[in-house]
């Protein structure tokens, strides 16, 4: 019998004290838990221990969480996981099938948030044909690839923005993008904290600019005014 594939989710995190542990048990089904601090204030660090996953800190910044979090792994799949997104029921299974199809580099869950408005319900139905249609799933769906994939592109570049997007791009040219029926449910706190509309309008510049090859810390610097 062939082992089953060895599954790591890593889990950046910054002042995230309040949801960390629910991001953690619903990994439970990982192999290995990593939870990347970018230097939290209040109590994530602990909290995350609590839970029962192994806790690194790296500098600030999400992608080089990211890329510290893979790499003290020895797991063949990594998935990350926005600490502020909760895994479905069945998870490991849907991605272990998955990768099971020749030539699959990796991919990403469907997206649902906590809110059912139906602002939400609508940014929801964006996200699912932005992923269909141009092949470009976001962070929040839980993305996961082989780990061939992360050594064959160096790992992830310490860019201040976008590297979701840079992520999905290298799985793409080293196979085919399974995106799965089953969904995560995440936060829609940046929503209601900034509207829907304007939080979408400067997700979709920003994915234009992203195209366009604009430098990275300029877009950075507009989405985060």
């Amino acid at each position: 019998m062939v082992p089953a594939v060895r599954i790591a989710v890593v889990i950046p995190a910054l002042d995230e004290a309040e949801t960390v542990e629910a991001a953690i048990a619903s990994a439970r089904s990982a192999d290995e838990i990593v939870v990347v601090d970018g230097g939290s204030l209040d109590r994530t660090a602990d909290r995350a221990r609590a839970a029962g996953a192994q806790v690194l800190t790296s500098p600030r910044g999400r992608a080089r969480q990211l890329d510290a979090g893979w790499r003290a792994t020895g797991a063949e799949v990594l998935l990350f996981l926005h600490a502020d997104t909760r895994l479905p029921l069945g998870w490991a299974a849907a991605v272990r099938d998955a990768l099971a199809a020749p030539g699959v580099a990796g991919g990403a869950f469907r997206l649902r948030f906590d809110e059912r408005s139906p602002a939400m319900r609508i940014v929801e139905w964006g996200a699912q044909r932005r992923a269909a249609v141009a092949g470009l799933p976001y962070g929040d769906q839980a993305l996961f690839v082989r780990r061939r994939v992360l050594e064959a592109i160096g790992g992830i570049p310490p860019v201040p923005i976008a590297e979701d997007l840079d992520l999905v791009r290298a799985m793409r040219a080293h196979g085919r993008l399974a995106l799965l029926p089953l969904a995560v449910s995440t936060s829609a706190r940046r929503y209601r904290k900034h509207g829907a509309l304007r939080t979408w309008v400067r997700h979709a510049v920003a994915l234009l600019a992203w195209r366009l090859g604009v430098d990275r810390e300029r877009i950075a610097r507009w989405v985060r005014r």
